[in-house]
């Protein structure tokens, strides 16, 4: 006994083909019942990725008022205000901490910390009056540097 099936052949007379509209729509109605279910049990963000996010925007203040200090030839100075989560850059943005990530800042290169206000300034020559923020978040803490002779600003995680 042989078999051949034409695929391109039209369907026989009373047999059906493929699914109805409404066979479709209640398919699509639970696939998107499931997804809304598992979407809503995510959590809606990320502090580690809102934290990155945060020490990203101030080490890109930090850099570009060291570039307009040079560039502007004029000191530029930054205020750090820990007790209020508040970062200013002299004529560029301000930065708001949110409520869970905390702030110490010490200016100079051997300053105490603390949460008070706190100012680093660059010089048009590039160097600064140096400094340190750290930011903590929970268990995890960065720690931002600012060189006080060649006004450098890097990032790393701290103990």
């Amino acid at each position: 006994m042989t078999w051949r099936i034409n695929l391109f052949a039209p369907p026989r007379e009373g047999s059906q083909a493929g699914f109805t509209l409404l066979e479709m729509i209640v398919v699509l109605v639970v696939v998107a019942l499931i997804a809304a279910i598992f979407v809503g049990r995510m959590p809606v963000r990320s502090h580690g990725l809102e934290r990155r996010a945060l020490v990203d925007a101030m080490v890109e203040a930090l850099r570009g008022a060291r570039g307009r200090a040079i560039g502007g030839n004029r000191p530029i100075t930054i205020a750090v205000n820990g007790e209020h989560g508040r970062f200013t850059v002299e004529g560029g943005p301000t930065i708001q901490l949110p409520d869970t990530v905390a702030m110490i800042a010490a200016a100079g290169p051997a300053g105490e910390a603390g949460k008070q206000l706190t100012g680093i300034r660059f010089a048009p020559d590039g160097s600064s009056s140096g400094g340190r923020i750290v930011l903590a978040d929970g268990k995890r803490h960065t720690s931002i540097g600012i060189d006080w002779l060649t006004g450098r600003v890097s990032v790393a995680d701290a103990p």
